[in-house]
């Protein structure tokens, strides 16, 4: 990089945090998006890059992750990410209720052998 050159060596940790809580806010986003398309493939692709940057801001010094959450900066994105987090639980919780639902609705018409009365099943019977 040549930024390096220019860059105290104390400011590189606190650049990379700053980068990381841009990217979850921005990731954040991106998930609410694909949950409301109901893009369950790409919402879990999502998840599981979110979970990454979550990983590297543990890897990173903890008091340099600290100086930064105490900033006005990190106090705004955390502000932003709030209420994603918050509207994409809900509707997480919401797609899974209703899928959840479907399945037990599919299943309950499931009429295969195993289902059947041994003793015969009479499903148009008329008197």
């Amino acid at each position: 990089m040549s930024d390096e050159k220019d860059t105290p060596a104390g400011k590189e940790p606190q650049a990379e945090v700053r980068r990381l809580w841009t990217l979850y806010r921005t990731l954040s986003q991106e998930l609410l998006k694909f949950i409301e398309k109901q893009d369950v493939d790409e919402f879990l692709a999502l998840a599981a890059q979110r979970g990454k940057v979550v990983d590297g801001l543990k890897a990173l010094p903890r008091e340099v992750v600290e100086a930064y959450r105490v900033t006005l900066e990190c106090q705004a994105i955390q502000q932003e990410i709030r209420p994603l987090d918050m509207q994409i639980v809900y509707k997480a919780k919401s797609w899974l209720n209703k899928s959840r639902r479907q399945n037990a609705m599919v299943r309950s018409y499931d009429l295969t052998t195993e289902h059947l009365n041994p003793l015969g099943n009479i499903l148009n019977r008329e008197f």
